[in-house]
């Protein structure tokens, strides 16, 4: 168990391998953060790589001797009604465990940029804040998840340790970031679309607004513009984000996606080369 961080955006973490912890990628706000551990030495860390979509980093620091956890749960440890015992260390300022049981399996929530993150673990051990990225343990120390989210009162989430995981922290180790297709537009969701639509005098619509199109993006590249509004995607309606975010999982690198968006009044169609 190590602390990240000091003053702000505390966090927790797991040594892996050696040199190499695996935390939150929100908890990683920069190249290098400073990393506590148990003893109450610290090092610097340095970002070798992380996924904001799985919300998940990997830092390369001196470990020394330590013994790394083993990610990759076991079949059948895994059920709802097990003990689970969640550890953290906020920040580096002490250690503290938990108890609860596992409420849920296959629970979903959103990461740092939006994307749902499925499969997730529900349990009912207290965090603190600043246990992000620590683990979740069985009474053997097993490791069955990493810490993340809090969902509603007395409820949280963690990453499952399995075999996907297991590759996201070796591909992450060697500074790689598994490639996914992406438009590069900031978005408002539905309700927030209408509200702002209605407030300029334009009919409401169904669809997500696009707030901001980065530069040089698929999006920027095949005409999209800040204040678009796309309602339908693959000739899908769209009633909420996850039907454009299935829709642009579903294209393949160099793919092409087919949107139709209101820009004011006027409708048009965009096809856009992911």
């Amino acid at each position: 168990m190590v602390g990240i961080g000091q003053r702000w955006g505390l966090g927790s973490g797991i040594v892996v391998g050696n040199g190499q912890v695996l935390t939150n990628a929100h908890n990683v706000r920069g190249e290098e953060v400073t990393v506590t551990f148990g003893d109450g030495r610290f090092e610097t860390g340095t970002r070798q790589a992380a996924d904001f979509d799985r919300d998940l980093a990997v830092l390369a620091v001196d470990t020394k001797d330590i013994r790394p956890v083993e990610v990759g749960s076991p079949n059948g440890e895994l059920k709802i009604g097990r003990p689970v015992f969640a550890l953290s260390n906020p920040g580096g300022r002490g250690l503290r465990v938990s108890f609860g049981l596992v409420s849920g399996t296959e629970r979903t929530f959103r990461g740092p940029r939006g994307r749902r993150i499925s499969g997730s673990i529900e349990h009912t051990a207290p965090l603190l804040p600043g246990s992000s990225g620590g683990p979740l343990v069985t009474e053997s120390g097993r490791l069955l998840g990493v810490n993340t989210n809090r969902l509603g009162e007395g409820f949280y989430l963690a990453i499952p340790a399995d075999e996907s995981l297991q590759q996201a922290v070796t591909t992450l180790g060697r500074g790689e970031v598994e490639s996914r297709p992406r438009l590069g537009i900031g978005i408002a969701p539905p309700w927030l679309a209408r509200r702002l639509r209605r407030a300029v005098g334009l009919p409401e619509a169904s669809g997500v607004l696009v707030r901001v199109v980065e530069e040089e993006s698929a999006a920027a590249k095949a005409g999209l513009k800040e204040g678009d509004l796309i309602v339908q995607v693959a000739g899908r309606d769209v009633a909420e984000l996850d039907v454009l975010q299935d829709a642009i999982d579903t294209v393949k690198t160099g793919g092409t996606l087919q949107l139709r968006v209101l820009r004011g009044a006027e409708e048009r169609t965009v096809d856009v080369a992911l």
